[in-house]
């Protein structure tokens, strides 16, 4: 990205439940991309991830960092450490009250303040004086089983009061919409399907010519808690965890029992692996191979447990993913101090595991069109975007609705950002800002 010594005019932020993107408006009317410069390379999207750990070298003796940051804090360091990661999926929750770490109770919107911070600091100069026009996009649904969305704006108010800055919310999809009608001229019906790490959104919005007095019009928005990491833990229940010994079966005083579910729990957060590193729970498995009928599974978990590979496991799980969306079969090869396993993984497999989350998307879309007051034919352009937006099964629930000549995606992980930044500038804003929160 080119360097700018001036303040920007206008801010776009998407806060993600597993990435954060942030765009500047610049004097040039053009939105760009901030960068971080990471260990790993520099690119426009962060981690939306914290690290904390004790130093009583700083006040409060609470050592803290984000994003990548984070990842590699973690990593160094797992055993005095602490790694939250897709905080964002707690913001509607009534039952989460504070995170308590090291004796220190953070409220969601501490952690907020937290990661927005780290952010703003790696995001560099161009951050250094922000404008009096901040968007920042929101799920349409928050995730959860009866997510609260008005104790989310609470949460979220609080957080970015950080910023010092009045701030604007617009449902993500339509930060989308807005990035793919910058590439409009003539007047159109688009649906924009956003799929992230923890929500799946869709909006229907009315593109009129460019040079109209109202832009654009959202028509109809609707949005579910299943996306990119609900896809990543089937790959791992299904095709991991037998390898680790779930739904196994041990001897006990001559019966055969199943192996407790509850050892495979934390594997829905890798990061909480870390948890289960500890002597009583590493005796009770070490107990548990000398009695189980697959010995070597449980060894398996172990050294997965005893090593700290979550983390690793799951890119690999990602990658795993990423590789079925261009290939119909691929390898999975999993390697570390105690553990090697491998398994040939058909596309089809996958799909199957997803099925009943892409049911569920599936009837999200059909809603967004309900509320919309629209038939697919009624629809000029679909945008996909998202990560999830490049797995042919997503693909293919709106090829089945819609031809496929009127469906685009591109820009996967900064649409959102990059379309909210442009929105900030709209004289018509108002017409795109969330007023109200009312229970969904």
């Amino acid at each position: 990205m080119p360097h700018h010594s001036n303040a920007p005019r206008a801010v776009g932020i998407d806060f993600g439940t597993t990435n954060s993107v942030i765009a500047c408006m610049a004097d040039d009317g053009e939105a760009e991309l901030i960068d971080f410069a990471a260990q790993d390379g520099t690119g426009s999207v962060f981690r939306s991830a914290l690290c904390f750990w004790q130093d009583d070298a700083v006040r409060g003796g609470l050592g803290h960092e984000a994003g990548p940051w984070a990842i590699s804090e973690f990593l160094d360091f797992p055993e005095g450490s602490r790694f939250l990661q897709s905080f964002k999926s707690l913001a509607g929750s009534r039952l989460f009250e504070q995170a308590n770490l090291f004796g220190k109770r953070l409220k969601f919107e501490d952690l907020g303040q937290i990661f927005l911070q780290h952010l703003l600091d790696h995001g560099g100069d161009r951050l250094r004086n922000l404008p009096d026009r901040i968007v920042v996009g929101r799920p349409v649904r928050y995730v959860g089983a009866s997510p609260d969305p008005a104790l989310a704006r609470v949460r979220y108010d609080a957080m970015f009061a950080l910023l010092g800055r009045p701030v604007q919310y617009v449902y993500e999809p339509l930060g989308a919409a807005y990035s793919f009608a910058s590439r409009l001229t003539d007047p159109a019906t688009l649906l924009v399907a956003d799929f992230g790490g923890g929500t799946s959104d869709f909006s229907v919005v009315r593109i009129e010519a460019r040079g109209s007095e109202r832009r654009g019009v959202p028509l109809g928005s609707s949005g579910i808690g299943i996306a990119g990491d609900r896809f990543d833990y089937r790959i791992m229940n299904h095709l991991v965890l037998p390898l680790l010994g779930k739904g196994g079966t041990y001897r006990s005083f001559g019966k055969v029992l199943d192996i407790p579910g509850g050892y495979f729990t934390d594997f829905r957060d890798w990061s909480r692996l870390s948890l289960m590193r500890n002597r009583r729970t590493l005796d009770e498995l070490a107990h548990l191979e000398r009695n189980a009928t697959d010995g070597a599974a449980i060894q398996r978990l172990i050294a997965v447990v005893d090593n700290e590979l979550g983390y690793s496991l799951y890119e690999t799980v990602g990658r795993l993913k990423r590789t079925l969306s261009s290939e119909t079969h691929a390898p999975f090869r999993f390697e570390g101090p105690g553990i090697a396993i491998e398994a040939e993984v058909a596309r089809s497999d996958f799909e199957s595991w997803i099925a009943a989350d892409l049911a569920r998307i599936a009837e999200t879309v059909d809603e967004a069109l309900a509320n919309a007051g629209l038939r697919p034919d009624q629809i000029d352009h679909v945008f996909l975007t998202g990560g999830s937006s490049l797995i042919p099964a997503v693909r293919r629930l709106f090829e089945q609705r819609f031809d496929e000549s009127r469906i685009a995606s591109g820009n996967e992980l900064t649409s959102i950002a990059h379309g909210l930044a442009l929105m900030a500038e709209d004289p018509e804003l108002h017409q795109w800002v969330v007023r109200e929160e009312e229970p969904q």
